[in-house]
């Protein structure tokens, strides 16, 4: 099996080339691979790059460390603020995160996610923006949003429901509890489940087979299921953003980061 070589290292994240085929390595493991503002931006130009390359035929989306991403940095997410100084939600997620999830999507070459640990929040939605899903086995997957008083975004009101179903999305969305991989690939949210020790070589046979695959077939393909199923996805996601922007002004969610960083239950009031 040939070797990944790294051909970029941004602060945030690694780019590796083997043949055809690149990995995108998300690169904050002692944080979980949460993404702050370098990482946001960082992804958001190695998405535009793998996308302009047409020497690059195959992607794989990945964390490093023992996480896939445990979502927003809460710490860094309330950094920007609005005029009114409330945190700026929608302008970090409408400048930053929604260019990924749509390059992805508008990738024309297949992507898949080798989801290596918990995949929270964004990260989730990063994971359910690629084209085929493999898990580890001790990997779960998570709507996060609720336990701190915001909604789902990143598309994942979109991307969730389109693999499972409402019924499933709205459990996820409404109790914010963790789904293993093995009940994930039953709901049909992933594709398949590996031993952890086998899933970087599963994943790096799959986007090899990919890469040397008919790559205009596959971006076909993506075209017709994105007509299919993600039509409208940019209305959702604006749509996502300003229902997220009334939650970040919330005092559910000013308690929700509060409960967070002091590590306790929060006590909702519902205003």
């Amino acid at each position: 099996m040939s070797e990944y070589q790294l051909v970029s290292n941004y602060e945030t994240i690694n780019l590796y080339r083997c043949g055809a085929a690149a990995k995108l390595e998300l690169n904050r493991p002692d944080q979980l691979n949460a993404w702050d503002t370098t990482l946001g931006f960082e992804l958001k130009a190695a998405v535009e790059v793998l996308a302009a390359d047409d020497e690059i035929r195959a992607v794989m989306i990945t964390g490093a460390g023992r996480a896939f991403s445990s979502g927003a940095d809460l710490k860094d997410a309330v950094s920007d603020q609005t005029p009114q100084g409330h945190p700026d939600v929608y302008g970090r997620l409408t400048s930053r995160y929604h260019p990924i999830i749509t390059g992805i999507r508008s990738m024309p070459k297949p992507v898949v996610a080798a989801v290596n640990g918990p995949a929270a929040g964004i990260g989730l939605s990063l994971a359910l923006a690629c084209d085929l899903i493999l898990a580890a086995e001790s990997s779960y997957f998570l709507l996060a949003f609720v336990n701190i008083g915001l909604v789902p975004d990143g598309g994942s009101s979109l991307l969730v429901p389109s693999r499972i179903g409402f019924a499933r999305a709205a459990e996820l969305a409404l109790l914010g509890e963790r789904l293993p991989a093995a009940k994930a690939l039953d709901w049909g949210l992933i594709n398949q489940v590996h031993q952890d020790d086998q899933l970087a070589a599963k994943a790096q046979d799959l986007v090899t087979r990919l890469a040397d695959g008919p790559t205009r077939s596959y971006a076909g393909t993506k075209r017709q299921l994105n007509r299919w199923l993600y039509d409208r996805i940019d209305d959702q996601l604006e749509f996502e953003a300003g229902i997220q922007q009334e939650m970040a002004e919330s005092g559910d969610f000013a308690e929700g980061v509060a409960a967070f960083g002091q590590k306790r239950k929060p006590r909702f009031t519902g205003c």
